[in-house]
């Protein structure tokens, strides 16, 4: 057994002769569940480092991308819980990273990826949506948006496969002749949202386009339903990496989502594609061998082998989820009660060294020995998301139209003339995905325990 593996067995085991409880969760209760959400959301902003002195605000060590999904988690939990404890590092860390007004910064943009702008893209849709509060003296989130879409369409790449995003921006980085999903269902997701958002027509047609390229190819099939994670460009796009991962389905189902709510439920094009993906992916990633109604990664949960990157998926999901069950109401009876019990599975979880710290696999009843941002923000986002089961926090996302004020600025981006492509110090695989035990100091007869069981 590897030693963070065993190490992880002897925490848990520890944890549970001592029977340590979890976060009290009260399902119906939204008194409870902002409580849970409280809980989650502190234990994850005590790993973010980004507003102490001398830190870099939004940028969390050995990764990018996930600076942009904690901020998105972060503004929807203030939209769902009314607490605005952290939006100052909201607002801080989206602003400072925001380049010229297309999240491509210089200190970064030599190796992110489209798929790592993409999510600072939805993060700020997220605040335009919900009317986070805007900087007093930066970009609007709105504009923000925009300027990630204007980058990004410029990169839609016709020279191959007829279309696609490729993963990576430059030639130089490992994964340049892939098109995956993610980069492509999420930047349909994003045009998606700004189509229903300003009723621009542009945004639409970019996101059909998106679609219907997608489903000419390994990545998306309209009729299984199935969402390959990856295609090569090496043989036009001919065969499919076909990794089962819950956020390349979310993307288009949270997209496919907006696009039959703009379309005011008129589309059996999008009313199929809602369908379809929602059915597969209650099947395949709320399965039955864990009583079907919580939400698993399955590629990477039963053997234990999650990176941090893939240990958010599932709270990217359960956002996602959440809004369709907005925007497609006939969806909503389908998908609580998969919310609801993905997060009393989450709940018992958080049982990790006696202060709430919260674990990977929510379909284990108590805590796994894993911990760290990541397995927060996860819980975080199914806490909050489970508010649209009450009145007050249950309207769809605003539109220009129906109460959003952020302002627009169509041209954003499209005056970046930074262009550095300074090649960066090799990026490993650790510094993209590295997942570890977080080091804890335990107080007085713990240590001694631990010592002891370690050692002994």
């Amino acid at each position: 057994m590897a030693g963070n593996q065993w190490l992880r067995c002897v925490l848990v085991l520890a944890l549970a002769v001592f029977g340590v409880q979890g976060i009290s969760l009260d399902i119906s209760s939204e008194d409870s569940i902002k409580n849970a959400a409280s809980i989650a959301a502190y234990g994850m902003m005590k790993h973010y480092k980004g507003n102490e002195s001398g830190e870099i605000p939004g940028k969390i060590p050995n990764t990018w991308w996930e600076g942009g999904a904690m901020f998105m988690t972060l503004m929807q939990y203030y939209h769902y819980t009314g607490d605005s404890t952290y939006n100052k590092e909201v607002i801080q860390g989206m602003q400072w990273q925001a380049g010229d007004c297309d999240y491509m910064p210089a200190n970064w943009s030599s190796y992110i990826g489209n798929d790592d702008q993409m999510f600072w893209g939805l993060a700020a849709m997220t605040g335009a949506e919900l009317n986070f509060p805007d900087s007093s003296d930066g970009y609007s989130w709105l504009s923000l948006a925009q300027g990630v879409f204007n980058t990004q369409v410029a990169r839609w790449d016709n020279s191959t496969c007829n279309g696609g995003m490729r993963w990576q921006i430059y030639t130089y980085e490992s994964g340049y002749t892939m098109k995956n999903a993610i980069s492509n269902g999420g930047l349909f997701q994003l045009s998606a949202r700004l189509a229903r958002y300003t009723s621009n027509q542009t945004y639409y047609d970019w996101a059909e386009r998106i679609w219907d390229w997608s489903v000419t190819t390994p990545l998306l099939s309209n009729s299984t339903w199935n969402v390959a994670d990856s295609t090569s460009t090496t043989n036009d796009c001919s065969t499919q990496g076909d990794n089962q991962w819950s956020y390349n389905y979310g993307a288009y189902l949270g997209g496919a989502a907006y696009m039959y709510n703009y379309t005011n439920g008129t589309s059996t094009k999008w009313m199929n594609a809602v369908d379809g993906l929602l059915n597969r992916t209650l099947n395949k990633f709320f399965p039955a061998s864990h009583g079907g109604e919580i939400l698993t990664e399955i590629l990477c949960e039963p053997t234990e082998v999650c990176n941090d990157n893939e240990i958010i998926f599932k709270g990217l999901v359960s956002a996602w989820l959440a809004y369709t069950a907005l925007l497609v109401p006939s969806t909503y009876d389908r998908i609580l009660p998969k919310l609801q019990g993905s997060a009393q599975g989450a709940a018992a979880t958080c049982t990790g060294y006696g202060n709430n710290t919260c674990g990977v696999r929510w379909w284990n009843s108590t805590w796994d020995g894993w911990s760290g941002l990541e397995e927060q923000m996860s819980v975080t986002s199914v806490f909050s998301s489970n508010m649209i089961a009450f009145s007050n926090s249950s309207a769809a996302p605003l539109t220009s139209s129906t109460g959003g004020n952020s302002t627009s600025n169509p041209s954003a981006g499209t005056d970046d003339s930074s262009d550095d492509k300074t090649i960066l110090s090799t990026i490993t695989t650790g510094d993209r995905a590295g997942a570890g035990i977080v080091t804890v100091v335990f107080a007085g007869g713990w240590v001694g325990l631990m010592a002891w069981l370690m050692l002994g």
